[in-house]
């Protein structure tokens, strides 16, 4: 066994573990985003109850969480006897799909300047928020109360975007540059708080260096997981609040570089052993998962696996 990358697992699993709520269903998603949709997207409960339990989620937690998930419309359950399997929905995919994309994709390093402003019209406060947090998820700033802005997004995918999000018809699109030179900082700056977000990476870098120096050694195949499982369950929790604003509209010495850098070079170490533990451990129904798809090697912009 490889003792020190080991005993770093240790260490984020306790921390983990501390967490209160539990937050069971989060990593039970991060499992299946990272790991079983590029295996075929289903695995055996029985397996995923295997797969949870070194992270201290124990079968009940487990069949919770995933009821909760295929409520939630992400996956459905098969049942041939006694045995359950999930599998991803098709919504499920498309959402992992996005999702995977924003995680694993390089940043935008070029932008003309333009910029998309969305107006929401008067609607109540419930559906008000439900579109905040949709909008957040595409990476938008709220300047003023319904006033949302995003460097240049494309606004023929935010048609689709609205649809899918039941966005109302009176909502406002526009497409425009700033006059002032100076105004890029400004409106930054009233719509995101890069300087809590810049805080937040800074605290997974320091977790996550000692990791990546422990990996002078390669892991045994259950640490390889474990490592890789959080690494993307922290990265990913941070990573989507990240509105992935243009390199020229963020600070000098930005600490999300380092730390996608970071993400990369831990998660391309402890890749083979993962792969190995969940070979191992986990399957579908009607037999052992298919190998993992070739498109797993674009994360991160192209992995040497």
């Amino acid at each position: 066994m490889s003792t020190e990358p080991s005993i770093r697992a240790a260490d984020l699993v306790r921390r983990f573990r501390r967490q209160r709520p539990l937050r069971a269903g989060s990593l039970i998603v991060t499992i299946f985003g990272d790991s079983i949709m590029p295996r075929g997207g289903a695995i055996a409960l029985g397996s995923l109850i295997r797969l949870a339990a070194p992270f201290g989620l124990n079968e009940r937690l487990v069949r919770t969480a995933t009821a909760r998930l295929a409520h939630e419309g992400w996956v459905e359950a098969h049942r041939v006897g006694k045995r359950s399997e999930y599998r991803l929905t098709h919504g499920g995919r498309e959402r992992f799909a996005e999702a995977t994309e924003r995680i694993y994709g390089e940043p935008n390093a070029s932008w003309s300047g333009r910029w998309t402003l969305i107006v929401l019209p008067s609607m109540p406060a419930a559906e008000r928020q439900r579109l905040r947090k949709e909008l957040a998820w595409q990476g938008f700033g709220e300047l003023s109360s319904g006033v949302f802005a995003h460097p240049e997004a494309p606004t023929h995918g935010l048609k689709l975007q609205f649809r899918d999000a039941q966005f109302p018809a009176e909502a406002l699109i526009f497409e425009a540059h700033l006059a002032d030179p100076a105004s890029p900082a400004r409106l930054v700056s009233l719509g995101w708080d890069l300087e809590d977000l810049a805080k937040r990476y800074e605290r997974f870098v320091r977790r996550f260096e000692g990791v990546e120096a422990a990996l002078r050694v390669r892991p045994d195949p259950q640490t390889g997981f474990i490592l890789r499982t959080l690494l993307i369950h922290e990265y990913r929790r941070l990573h989507l609040r990240d509105p992935l604003l243009p390199r020229r509209l963020l600070p000098a010495e930005w600490p999300g570089n380092r730390a996608a850098h970071l993400c990369r070079d831990i998660y391309e170490r402890v890749f083979a052993a993962s792969e190995l533990h969940l070979s191992a451990e986990a399957a579908q129904l009607d037999g052992a998962l298919p190998p993992p798809d070739r498109s797993i090697q674009q994360r991160f912009g192209g992995l040497a696996l």
